[in-house]
């Protein structure tokens, strides 16, 4: 196992620099042999354009680009279905049809995302909320990009994953094939997660919920790390993927609260004076604690994706290749630290979610923690 591990650990680091000193041979190849009227006309490298799209969703899974003699530019990319409903009904096709100023059904591409050439505005839930949009004056795009593609890939592996090993433990109790190595992990979250934190009584049924989430934030936060198809996506690093993960945690909290929790949020142990302020802050609290969830993984995972990103450019930005030196080596080691975040934010962001469904869910003995306050009283006077 570990020699297979060491394998894929160091073909993940050959294709790393590899493709960067790829970028960097055929950079100075081009410019001893293009013109110097050519050389004028090269505009500089944009960092900020280059990882904003990195990070960012499309419409397009883009794999690399090259240049022709011309200095013209030619994009290698896997299209995706693009789902459009306006005035004039659906329309479906694939993203090669819009991509590179083409245009197809009043629709094309720019910056990698649908955009309308006869000037209707996108469909956005805030503006229709706000009344700002109209259905009749805005389409609506339900297309594919590559962060849903990626989502869609994630489960697809991970219901492999899973099955296989479900219909291996009918077989035998015994682990077999990936089982060997999730099983303790799968163990960890129920001993370590599920039961210090909901207790040994009501975990199970918060079980595939909370392995769910965890393996679903790890696997994608390992699939963005790698550098190419079908990796490279911000998936946990999109916000609204974030989001949603919270706003699960949150309805499991709510709708699995009992009446002490919602006494403690109503009728808090406070003089009845402060209830005026104590009672908004207590509701303030139900909704701060999946917020913080949703922007803790959010903000994690995009500043890794932005320092990888950033410690590379600096070899295009200085057009130097003894910087590379430095840059590679620093960029190879941010990754492997993030092979680290990947798990501690999966794991952070499952024990967040099992705190908050445990203190939903405990049961609090008024009785016994009464006649605890009177023994402790007691024990002081009699010291």
């Amino acid at each position: 196992m570990n020699r297979k591990v060491s394998s894929l650990f160091f073909a993940f680091l050959f294709v790393f620099i590899s493709s960067f000193a790829a970028a960097q041979h055929e950079s100075e190849g081009e410019k001893s042999a293009e013109k110097v009227e050519h050389a004028e006309e090269d505009k500089p490298f944009n960092a900020t354009k280059m990882i904003m799209e990195h990070i960012g969703d499309s419409n397009e899974w883009h794999l690399w680009t090259t240049k022709d003699e011309n200095g013209e530019e030619h994009h290698t990319s896997i299209p995706l279905p693009i789902i459009i409903k306006d005035n004039a009904g659906w329309h479906t096709f694939l993203s090669k049809d819009i991509a590179h100023g083409h245009e197809h059904d009043g629709y094309t591409l720019e910056h990698g995302h649908v955009v309308s050439t006869k000037g209707i505005q996108k469909a956005t839930l805030f503006a229709m909320i706000a009344g700002k949009q109209k259905a009749s004056d805005v389409f609506f795009d339900m297309s594919i990009t590559k962060n849903a593609a990626s989502m869609f890939l994630s489960v697809i592996f991970m219901m492999v994953i899973f099955i296989g090993m479900a219909r291996n433990y009918k077989k035998s109790q015994l682990p077999k094939g990936a089982g060997k190595l999730l099983e303790p992990v799968i163990v960890f979250i129920r001993d370590e997660v599920a039961i210090p934190n909901i207790g040994s009584v009501k975990y199970k049924r918060y079980m595939p919920y909370l392995l769910t989430a965890f393996f679903f934030i790890w696997f994608n936060n390992l699939f963005g790390l790698v550098p190419f198809f079908p990796g490279g996506s911000n998936l946990t690093g999109n916000i609204a993927i974030t989001a949603v993960l919270a706003i699960i945690t949150l309805l499991i909290t709510l709708f699995s609260a009992n009446k002490d929790y919602w006494k403690h949020i109503f009728m808090p142990p406070v003089p009845i004076l402060l209830y005026p302020i104590m009672i908004p802050i207590e509701i303030i609290g139900i909704f701060t604690k999946p917020f913080a969830l949703m922007m803790r993984l959010f903000a994690n995972i995009t500043a890794g994706h932005i320092m990888i990103l950033a410690i590379i450019s600096l070899i295009f930005i200085f057009k130097s290749p003894f910087l590379g030196f430095a840059s590679v080596p620093l960029a190879l080691f941010v990754s492997i630290l993030e092979l680290l975040v990947a798990a501690l934010q999966a794991y952070i962001f499952t024990v967040l979610s099992a705190l908050f469904i445990g203190i939903a869910v405990a049961e609090h003995d008024h009785d016994h923690a009464h006649n605890d306050d009177d023994s402790v009283g007691h024990d002081t006077m009699v010291a």
